[in-house]
């Protein structure tokens, strides 16, 4: 659950982060027409290239949506003063609610904007909980994926497990604190602590509910596979899987281990991705790396009988040597990037 921050720490840094969104989402939107001329201009220069028309676009909903959700959120606070006139159970469905409609406007705004193709193969299969959610991360634009497809549609609350660096964007500061998330310190010394926080969330699985979890820790980079690599040499058996890891990395121990010791009897759900890796890092998306992008999404659900009481490192591993499997395949099938509509009219 989420850790307890001293009043201060949390808006000390609050005053920082809504100060530096309100500044930039009011001069974004004060300045959009001619930032969107200029990327149109840019655009017919370059022979009809609308990228960067579509970039602002993308920019201007996700400031959008931080404002919103902002109003939004301050308006239930007001309304139920803090959750006080209300039951503590109605408060957090409100909030669920309210991040429901943040992430697909999100979403689904920057499937339209980008002219994006979304498949999904084994939806149906992450219809109910409880679960345990295994996604894998290889860039910030999968952040929303599983609440889009999985959660919102089936009204399932998501708790994370997130970096606490997520808290700098106001409305996971203000609404993920509301709800029951995991903030986690990754260079926290206390990892005992760190890993509480996890299993905390794990307590009173049902079916409207799943914990979401990250095994990979952080974004794909041939760099950091590398690193994982050599921290595992000195484990034969995982070094071993590892090395058949060629997109994604190999996942971390602490975390996923924990959430199957704390959740006996659960089912995991497995949440593969490919058609992100071309928005790694802000150049790429600058470039138009998500324009005309295929996403295509599988499911996979492991039935709580079927994941051994034993050596569940290997387990682990296994599935994500499988999820690396079926991410380089859908990678072999993909459409060079000159085949994408990169240059059709937004």
């Amino acid at each position: 659950m989420n850790r307890r921050e001293p009043f201060l720490h949390i808006w000390g840094r609050r005053l920082i982060s809504f100060s530096a969104y309100a500044a930039l989402a009011t001069t974004m939107f004060a300045l959009a027409p001619l930032l969107l001329l200029a990327a149109a201009l840019y655009g017919a220069a370059r022979g009809g290239d609308w990228s960067k028309v579509r970039v602002t676009l993308f920019f201007l909903l996700y400031l959008g949506c931080e404002a919103w959700g902002l109003l939004a959120a301050g308006a239930l606070w007001l309304l139920t003063l803090g959750g006080v006139l209300i039951s503590a159970g109605r408060y957090q469905d409100l909030n669920a609610g309210l991040q429901r409609a943040w992430s697909n406007a999100l979403f689904w705004g920057s499937v339209r904007i980008f002219a994006m193709k979304v498949e999904v193969q084994g939806q149906e299969l992450a219809a109910s909980g409880p679960m345990l959610l295994l996604v894998r991360h290889c860039s910030s634009a999968d952040t929303v994926l599983a609440a889009a497809l999985v959660a919102n549609p089936n009204k399932i609350l998501l708790r994370y497990v997130l970096k606490k660096e997520m808290l700098w964007d106001p409305c996971l500061d203000v609404v993920g604190r509301r709800l029951p998330n995991a903030f986690i310190d990754r260079a926290s010394r206390k990892r005992g602590e760190e890993v509480a926080l996890i299993t905390g969330l794990a307590k009173g699985l049902d079916r409207s509910t799943a914990v979401l979890i990250y095994p990979e820790g952080t974004r794909f980079s041939p760099a950091k596979r590398a690193r994982a690599l050599e921290k595992l040499r000195p484990q034969p058996r995982l070094f071993d899987l590892a090395t058949e890891m060629q997109a994604v990395l190999p996942p971390k121990l602490a975390g996923p281990l924990a959430l199957l010791d704390a959740s006996p009897g659960t089912d995991v759900v497995v949440l593969e991705h490919q058609g992100f890796e071309r928005a790694a890092s802000f150049k790429e998306v600058w470039r138009g790396g998500l324009v005309g992008a295929r996403l295509r999404v599988r499911v996979r659900r492991i039935k709580s009988d079927e994941i051994p009481s034993k050596d569940k490192d290997l387990w682990l591993f296994e599935q994500w040597t499988e999820t690396d499997r079926w991410v380089r395949e859908q990678t072999a099938t993909e459409p060079r990037a000159s085949d994408n509509s990169a240059g059709s009219t937004p």
